[in-house]
C-alpha cells in the first residue's frame, strides 16, 4: 500500500479521542492527521485529500452528515467512516445513504475499527485505480483518435477487419503475447500500434526492432544491449531494445529472420522475465509485452526452421492473420480517402477528387504490395494531379494496365522462368484474349478492357495476325 493510501484524517472535537485514535493508527503503520473541528478538517482535506476520514457527527461548527456530503462531493474516492456516540438507526441509515463506508458507535473495539479501516482503504485503492484507468483510457483514446486523424490510422471497414478490431479491443488490455501474420505491406506494424495504444502500457512509446534490418551478428546486441568493450567496436554501453521497452511493448518485426540460437535465448527471457546484456555479469529484470510479426506463412517458417516451434507457441497466445488487400476491397475506398487527405495536406494542395474510371482502376487492381502499395500509388497520383482531379493518367503504370494484363503479369512473377518485359507480357495477354474469344477482336478488346482501335494498334505493333 502506498504512503498516499495510508493517510487518514480524524475529525473529532474531543481531544482524548483524537490522541487515542492517532496513537492507535500510528502504531499500525498509518499516517494520521487530526482536526478538532469541521473548518480545520476541510482545510486539511483541500490541501491533500486523504484516503480515509474518521468523522464525528457532532462537531462544534458543522453538522456531521452535511460535512459527509461535502467530502463525498469533492472527493468521491475518499472513504468515510462515521464515529459517534449518538448511535441511532436513523443516523446509521442517513450516513450510508450519503456515502459513508461504515457507521460505528463509541465506544468501539480497536480490533473492529482497524478491520474496518483496512477494508475501507482497500475499497479506496480499487476506486482510485479504476478512476486512473478510466482517465488513462480516455486520454489514450483521445491521443489515438488524434493520431489516426493525423496519420490516416487503420481502416476497419470490411467484415474481416471489423472482427480483428473486436479481437484487439478484447485482448489489448491484457499482457498476452501476440503474433501478427500476413503478406508484406498489409499493415502489421499498424495493427501492432493499435494493440499498444489500447493496452495498459500505452503511456510509454512502443519499442520496435526489425529483425531483418540487421546482420545476424548485430541483432543480439540490439536486442539485449551490451557493455563497453563487450566486443570489437563496442565503444560505449548500449541499453538494448529489451531495456528500452521497460514497462512498454516490444514489437519484433520479421521474427522469423531472427537467428535460431538467439530465438532460444529470447525464449528464456520470456519465460524467466530477466536478461543479461552482452559483456555484463548483472542480470536485469525484463518487464515488457511482446508483439511479433512475420510475413512468412507460419507453417512454412516452422518447417524450414526459421521460427522455432517453442518460441512460436510462446508468442502465439493470440494470432492475428491480416488478409491481403485484394481479399478485402471494401477497405480500399476509406483507405484512399484517408491517403488523399493526408498527402494533400503534406503537399499543401487542395484535396483532389478521383475520376470514376480512375477509381474503378483502383478497385480492379490486385495490389500485390497491399496497403503500402496503395499508399504509394495515391501519393504518386496526388503529386501529379493538376486540376484537383486524379484521372487514369495520374495513376502508376502498373495500376493503369488492363485487368487481363495485370493477371498475366502476376502469373509471370509467380513462375520460376526468366523475367519478361512488359511488352512480352502485353503481347501474351492479347494472344490469350484472342484465343479465348476465338479471334473475335471486339470481344477480345472488351476482355482486355481497351478500345477496339487500341487493340488493332497493339496487334500491328506486336505483329499479331489472324
Amino acid at each position: 500500500m502506498s504512503a498516499e493510501n495510508r493517510r487518514i484524517l480524524i475529525i473529532d472535537d474531543e481531544r482524548p479521542i483524537l490522541m487515542t485514535l492517532g496513537a492507535l493508527l500510528g502504531r499500525h503503520g498509518y499516517q494520521p492527521e487530526m482536526a478538532a473541528n469541521a473548518s480545520t478538517g476541510m482545510r486539511l482535506l483541500e490541501s491533500k485529500a486523504p484516503a480515509l476520514v474518521l468523522l464525528d457527527l457532532q462537531l462544534p461548527d458543522a453538522d456531521g452528515l452535511r460535512m459527509l456530503e461535502q467530502i463525498k462531493a469533492a472527493h468521491p474516492e475518499t472513504q468515510v467512516i462515521i464515529l459517534t456516540a449518538h448511535d441511532s438507526l436513523n443516523n446509521a441509515i442517513e450516513s450510508i445513504k450519503r456515502g459513508a463506508y461504515h457507521f460505528i458507535s463509541k465506544p468501539y473495539a480497536p480490533e473492529e475499527l482497524l478491520s474496518l479501516v483496512e477494508k475501507a482503504l482497500e475499497k479506496q485503492s480499487l476506486l482510485r485505480e479504476t478512476l486512473e484507468l478510466r482517465e488513462t483510457t480516455q486520454r489514450l483514446q483521445k491521443r489515438l483518435a488524434q493520431a489516426e486523424t493525423r496519420q490516416g490510422g487503420p481502416v476497419f471497414k470490411s467484415k474481416v477487419m471489423r472482427q480483428i478490431d473486436d479481437l484487439i479491443s478484447a485482448m489489448a488490455p491484457s499482457e498476452a503475447n501476440v503474433l501478427i501474420t500476413g503478406e508484406s505491406g498489409v499493415g502489421k506494424e499498424v495493427i501492432a500500434n493499435v494493440i499498444h495504444s489500447r493496452s495498459r502500457r500505452a503511456d510509454k512509446p512502443m519499442v520496435k526492432l526489425n529483425c531483418a534490418s540487421f546482420p545476424q551478428a548485430m541483432i543480439e546486441g540490439e536486442l539485449f544491449g551490451y557493455m563497453k568493450g563487450a566486443f570489437t567496436g563496442a565503444t560505449n554501453d548500449f541499453r538494448g531494445m529489451i531495456a528500452e521497452a521497460e514497462g512498454s511493448t516490444l514489437f519484433l518485426d520479421e521474427i522469423s529472420e531472427m537467428p535460431a540460437d538467439l530465438q532460444t535465448r529470447f525464449l528464456r527471457v520470456l519465460q524467466e522475465r530477466e536478461f543479461r546484456p552482452l559483456g555484463s555479469t548483472k542480470t536485469l529484470k525484463a518487464d515488457f509485452r511482446v508483439v511479433a510479426a512475420t510475413n512468412r506463412p507460419v507453417q512454412q517458417a516452422l518447417a524450414e526452421n526459421r521460427l522455432r516451434s517453442d518460441l512460436y507457441y510462446r508468442l502465439n497466445t493470440f494470432q492475428i492473420e491480416l488478409p491481403p488487400l485484394r481479399e478485402r476491397k471494401e477497405d480500399i475506398p476509406p483507405l484512399v480517402a484517408t491517403f488523399l487527405k493526408s498527402f494533400a495536406k503534406q503537399l499543401e494542395k487542395s484535396e483532389p477528387t478521383i475520376a470514376p474510371e480512375a477509381f474503378q482502376k483502383l478497385l480492379e487492381y490486385g495490389w500485390p504490395g497491399n496497403v503500402r502499395e496503395l499508399q504509394n500509388a495515391i501519393e504518386y497520383a496526388v503529386v501529379l494531379a493538376r486540376k484537383d482531379q486524379i484521372t487514369i493518367k495520374e495513376l502508376p503504370a502498373e495500376v493503369r494496365l488492363p485487368v487481363a494484363l495485370q493477371q498475366t503479369e502476376r502469373a509471370a512473377q509467380q513462375t520460376s522462368g526468366p523475367a519478361r518485359t512488359l511488352d512480352e507480357m502485353e503481347r501474351s495477354a492479347i494472344l490469350d484474349a484472342l484465343a479465348q474469344c476465338h479471334g473475335n477482336k471486339k470481344k477480345a478488346a472488351e476482355l482486355l478492357g481497351i478500345q477496339r482501335p487500341t487493340l488493332y494498334n497493339k496487334m500491328k505493333r506486336y505483329e499479331i495476325q489472324l
